[in-house]
């Protein structure tokens, strides 16, 4: 499994770069994690994020972009400029979970 240093720590991660392990992720690797794929995070961005990581710990995988819509009170067309191109898949990067089933 890959190791990767960031936020002045190292961390594993898969093929992808996704975290492997949720427990390693915080905000300062959340915004590191941002930053490397061209993200200045908000307070709007930190909402998602932060609704991804609760939804997470409740339901065991990653929230698809209709559950963060509708359970996360955030427009989907909201969420591709904040996330711009694939939102699912940037907003689990930088959450620092697992990248979404069905996401390619």
């Amino acid at each position: 499994m890959p190791v990767t240093t960031m936020a002045g720590r190292p961390i594993q991660v898969n093929d992808e770069g996704f975290l492997t392990d949720a427990d390693e992720w915080d905000e300062a690797l959340g915004a590191e994690l941002a930053a490397a794929i061209g993200i200045t995070l908000t307070d709007e961005h930190w909402k998602a994020i932060r609704f991804l990581r609760e939804d997470f710990a409740e339901q065991g995988e990653t929230a698809t972009l209709r559950r963060v819509s509708t359970r996360g009170e955030i427009p989907v067309k909201r969420l591709f400029e904040l996330f711009p191109q694939k939102p699912t898949k940037k907003m689990a990067y930088v959450a620092g979970l697992p990248k979404p089933r069905g996401c390619v």
